[in-house]
């Protein structure tokens, strides 16, 4: 784990995000203007979400709808020593680049993540984040709701994201929690509630913990894509 932590680079997967796109990547101008790259990566959206990320954005790359590919071609792509995967429809907690660079080099972990906070006045969303979070450190499980970052040297020795159409947020936290714990950032990263009023609250809730369930079971993750209904995101 040699090398001083400089540098945060923020990916973002995106497709079809123009109702939110700019506002959410308006949130990140100050980080940028402490030196901080963010990278969009676009998985053919036909909304012209790239052109709206042109201007606030320091790259925006394009590539196949896969959560997955995208993630691990803004990596490639990326310069920081420390790599963070944002949702479009999340918000980091100030000072981020502050918690997470200094929070990684005063202890033993290569990568964490931020408690959530769901957006949404449902009483039941509650219930959820706080489940989520508490999972999370009991498990040393993350999810992409939770803002992940990862050192880069960690990133690459764990080979980055698998190539899978869903849980690919389980998979990398299973493979990276064999090298350290997690750092778990009591800040919070605010994301949309939109996956979960979609559907309904409750109804999402059962569906998510059916899919996490086959796929502990060894399902695989292309069916369960199917049966959650993704077009990569």
């Amino acid at each position: 784990m040699a090398g001083e932590l400089k540098r945060l680079s923020v990916i973002m997967p995106t497709l079809d995000e123009a109702q939110g796109i700019a506002a959410t990547l308006e949130s990140l101008r100050e980080l940028r203007g402490r030196g901080h790259e963010v990278i969009v990566v676009d998985g053919g959206s036909r909304d012209g979400t790239p052109a709206l990320a042109e201007a606030l954005a320091d790259r925006v790359l394009a590539t196949s709808a896969s959560r997955a590919g995208q993630m691990n071609a803004g990596a490639q792509a990326a310069a920081g020593d420390v790599l963070l995967f944002l949702h479009a429809d999340s918000r980091l907690p100030d000072a981020a680049d502050r918690l997470v660079l200094q929070g990684l080099a005063a202890g033993g972990a290569e990568w964490g993540r931020f408690d959530v906070r769901i957006a949404g006045a449902n009483p039941m969303l509650r219930a959820v984040e706080t489940m989520m979070n508490l999972r999370s450190r009991l498990t040393h499980i993350c999810t992409g709701d939770q803002g992940m970052f990862v050192r880069r040297d960690a990133f690459d020795a764990v080979a980055g994201y698998p190539d899978q159409p869903l849980m690919e947020d389980i998979a990398i936290s299973a493979r990276l929690r064999r090298r350290s714990a997690p750092l778990c950032l009591r800040e919070r990263c605010l994301t949309s509630a939109r996956r979960w009023e979609s559907r309904g609250v409750l109804r999402t809730i059962v569906l998510m913990w059916w899919l996490r369930l086959q796929y502990a079971l060894g399902a695989a993750p292309a069916r369960l894509a199917r049966r959650y209904g993704t077009r990569g995101h």
